[in-house]
């Protein structure tokens, strides 16, 4: 009875965490433009810190509902990624005072808790591999380290959207609209799954042999544009019996190696994403990044260039530990090698060398300003595709995750 009451504390916790973030963007954005900004803004953050506290209390009611650290499945890392980007930023905000930082990170925050809640929330027993203390100090250390680099990546974000003309024609405006178009990407992702599993409850079995070999079950919730090699569409009849059905599907088949059913879901993101760029274009007659630039304008670029760079001072240090230090001692744990070169591992080795080679860059080669921003965003783009497409499409020991 305990575990079921502080399991509802918690999801009602960072329910209540997510509605003050949504609010705490009204008096942040009035702090912008009104004469009252310093008001505004103080009421914006206690607003965001009472939120981050819910957040916390969503992890730790959680934890005590689990008997485990809240970090063994995907929702539950995404989140803890979201609460630590919103710590990343009171930190940020308590050393430089800066408001418009909130207007980009809080939105993100709030994106990564909706992406994370359409995969399972449910509470399951941890497998073998999970079962042991490295988990929780690994994947809190790489959450953290996460949120305070997601900081640099806000602050070269601005301070590009500031600097860019909204009238140039280069391969700046180019990526910087690649990153509109990616938003809105992720946005369509969300509403399909909304739609498609919430509202027409679409689903199409598969039946399948998996990467270890095994035969398996998958559910497919938009229509199969890919799917596994020598799969069957199936339909359940109750239990674990299944009959033959007649799916759509194109025949595009792949190794199980890639997980087709969520490739399938990029695919159709992408796809409808890019109508439904398309038409906000059409519609707003313009580059979708330059709607934001009255909110950059406001911005410092020294400071936007001083937190990007510190960001990165502080939070490269934090994943080398959790990324590669702690995660290979809970490897040689769960499975008697520090290394193998498993998919996640090899993209945390390229992250780790990215930031290297940022480091390297701003140190020595005086890469400050624009291109110290364009590698903070490039940065943040390698965390996200660890977090999507690592995850979500390649088959390895971290699938789990």
């Amino acid at each position: 009875m305990s575990d079921h009451l502080f399991l509802q504390i918690s999801n009602i916790s960072i329910y209540i965490g997510f509605i003050l973030l949504l609010i705490s963007l009204i008096p942040l954005g009035m702090s912008i433009s009104s004469k009252r900004s310093s008001r505004y803004a103080n009421i914006a953050v206690w607003i965001v810190t009472i939120a981050f506290i819910l957040e916390l209390t969503y992890f730790i009611f959680r934890w005590l509902a689990t008997g485990h650290a809240p970090v063994s499945n995907l929702f539950e890392f995404i989140a803890m990624f979201s609460i630590m980007l919103i710590f990343g930023y009171l930190v940020t905000y308590h050393y430089y005072k800066t408001k418009v930082l909130g207007l980009f990170a809080i939105p993100i925050s709030l994106l990564l808790l909706v992406y994370g809640a359409l995969f399972s929330t449910d509470v399951a027993p941890l497998i073998p591999a999970l079962q042991s203390n490295w988990l929780a100090i690994h994947v809190i250390t790489v959450t953290i380290s996460y949120g305070i680099l997601s900081m640099s990546a806000v602050a070269g974000i601005i301070y590009l959207i500031k600097i860019v003309p909204a009238d140039e024609k280069s391969w700046r405006t180019f990526f910087l609209e690649g990153i509109s178009y990616f938003v809105i990407v992720i946005f369509t992702f969300m509403i399909m799954m909304i739609v498609m599993r919430g509202i027409v409850n679409y689903e199409a079995d598969f039946f399948y042999v998996n990467q270890q070999g095994e035969e398996a079950v998958v559910t497919y919730h938009l229509p199969s544009l890919v799917n596994y090699d020598d799969s069957i569409p199936v339909k359940n009849i109750g239990g674990n019996e299944y009959d033959k059905a007649d799916h759509f599907t194109t025949g595009i088949e792949l190794p199980p190696i890639i997980k087709a059913h969520s490739l399938n879901t990029v695919i159709w993101s992408v796809g409808v994403g890019l109508i439904i760029y398309g038409l906000l274009r059409l519609i707003a007659r313009r580059r979708l990044y330059t709607l934001f630039k009255p909110l950059a304008n406001k911005a410092d670029l020294n400071l936007m260039d001083d937190i990007g760079y510190r960001s990165v001072i502080i939070g490269f240090p934090l994943f080398a530990l959790g990324g590669l230090f702690f995660a290979a001692i809970w490897a040689q744990a769960a499975w008697s090698r520090f290394w193998g070169w498993d998919p996640k591992e090899t993209w945390a080795f390229i992250t780790f060398m990215f930031y290297t080679i940022f480091l390297h860059l701003r140190i020595n080669r005086g890469y400050e300003g624009e291109k110290s921003a364009w590698l903070a965003v490039a940065g943040f783009f390698l965390i996200l595709f660890n977090l999507v497409a690592i995850n979500l499409i390649v088959a390895g020991l971290h699938s789990y995750a």
